[in-house]
């Protein structure tokens, strides 16, 4: 009987070593917390905010949140099958990281598993930031709840806006100009000729980047592929015609494109006012400073005079780091 017990608690030291420490859950789930807070567990209904990534076997990144910038919130659902991802949350209080293999067949059980997609598991690293349990709230008040707790967060990103842009323009060693609005612009190339006007059609190719460098949309095919954009089949990779300073664009655009010619390259950094604003677009979260690598390939002077909606903003002198 000794001896069973011993083959047996061997056999358990030798798969946790395999495993690289990781336990094991439901329906060959394998998990390792590496940070164990003292507070209440995960429970479905709760909300939750955690920073995540995705990954495939071989360390390649399918998705993340630090790209963005941002971490996710979630009201923690009903598991779809036993051992899946919420299985995971539930074993995880605030504060806690973790690690979470989950075996691909189950994974893609519901979903067809991409054709391009190789290895046993999808390993997810978590952290998980904030919860909020639903208990015994009723939905209003923990919906309430809930939404204070973003606002909140929201004036923390609003307010430290200013020192992202500093520190990106200070960790790269920029030389920028700054306009009055608080745009930033680095011309990389000058064209020639004159700049653009207010009316004009600027033809031109961007990358638009966040802060943390994960490009969020491109003209140039190139780049495109190479940040794995989605619906690269379903666009043309050209250079965008824009009639300039009639709002049809962010202001950051109607303004920096003004400042340039034919020919021309930049950066624009464009702090959220001049961008997305309160609301953010789509991974561009809200109050959240951009940059865009612009290329005037051409520019069609406008025939006739055209008013400006507003007047552009003129630059100022140049901002060292």
């Amino acid at each position: 009987m000794k001896k069973n017990l011993m083959f047996l608690g061997l056999a358990a030291l030798g798969l946790a070593s395999c495993n690289g420490g990781y336990k094991k859950g439901d329906n060959g789930m394998l998990y390792n917390i590496y940070t164990d807070k003292s507070g209440p567990k995960i429970k479905e209904g709760d909300f939750v905010l955690a920073n995540f990534s995705l990954k495939r076997d071989d360390d390649s990144v399918l998705m993340s949140t630090y790209e963005h910038g941002r971490p996710t919130p979630l009201i923690l659902p009903k598991p779809q099958y036993k051992g899946d991802i919420v299985d995971a949350f539930k074993l995880l209080a605030e504060g806690d990281s973790a690690s979470v293999k989950l075996s691909a067949d189950s994974a893609f059980k519901r979903s067809p598993k991409p054709p391009t997609f190789k290895g046993k598991y999808l390993i997810y690293d978590i952290k998980v930031v904030k919860v909020i349990p639903k208990g015994t709230m009723s939905e209003p008040v923990f919906q309430s709840t809930i939404q204070k707790y973003m606002l909140g967060l929201m004036d923390v990103q609003k307010t430290g806006e200013p020192a992202k842009i500093k520190q990106y323009i200070d960790s790269k060693k920029l030389t920028v100009n700054k306009t009055d609005s608080g745009l930033y612009y680095i011309i990389n190339k000058p064209g020639s000729g004159p700049n653009i006007a207010v009316g004009d059609t600027a033809v031109i190719n961007y990358t638009g980047s966040l802060l943390s460098g994960k490009v969020f949309d491109s003209s140039i095919k190139e780049v495109a592929v190479k940040a794995k954009l989605g619906s690269l089949g379903q666009r043309q990779f050209v250079p965008i015609h824009i009639v300039v300073g009639m709002k049809r664009v962010i202001q950051g655009w109607d303004e920096g494109l003004q400042l340039l010619n034919k020919g021309a390259k930049a950066t624009l950094i464009i702090p959220s006012k001049l961008g997305y604003g309160p609301q953010g677009a789509g991974p561009i979260a809200p109050f959240t400073p951009i940059t865009f690598d612009v290329e005037v390939v051409d520019i069609i002077h406008s025939k006739t005079p055209v008013t400006a909606p507003a007047a552009p903003i003129a630059p100022v002198a140049p901002v060292k780091k």
